[in-house]
């Protein structure tokens, strides 16, 4: 499966991180480079369901490959969303729809640090991406 570039450096970086305080520190850090969300894109049609904070999630297509943009109003949120569009960014219908969350963020080391709330608003994000890819085929 196709790996993009800034999720191979995320891994390289998380695997270095010993421990959860380093991993957390790194989490918040990736979360600064998430693109600012506007006010025009904060908007109900944009927001995530499912998530206990505030969540927005953006999709644009080109060229058979998809490109997001998200945003939280929560900080640890922020870090996570940015690992997972960092894991997405370019991928395919069919490649986004394979993809397995779970064995992403084992890989980071961070799928123990996921409380049940914060994986299940990560999914929900991950489903809110599947249903903007549907609505796009159909």
């Amino acid at each position: 499966m196709n790996v993009p570039e800034q999720a191979r450096q995320a891994l390289q970086a998380f695997e270095q991180a010993r421990g959860w305080e380093q991993r957390a520190r790194l989490l918040m850090q990736w979360g600064e480079r998430l693109e600012p969300l506007s006010d025009s894109e904060k908007t109900e049609s944009n927001r995530v369901h499912g998530c206990a904070s505030l969540v927005w999630l953006v999709a644009a297509q080109g060229n058979g490959q998809w490109h997001f943009k998200a945003g939280s109003d929560a900080r640890l949120l922020r870090g996570l969303l940015a690992l997972l569009l960092d894991r997405v960014q370019g991928l395919g219908s069919s490649e986004l729809a394979a993809l397995d969350l779970h064995e992403w963020f084992t890989q980071l080391g961070l799928e123990r640090q996921l409380s049940p709330s914060r994986s299940n608003g990560l999914h929900a994000v991950l489903q809110r991406m599947a249903e903007l890819v549907q609505a796009r085929h159909v």
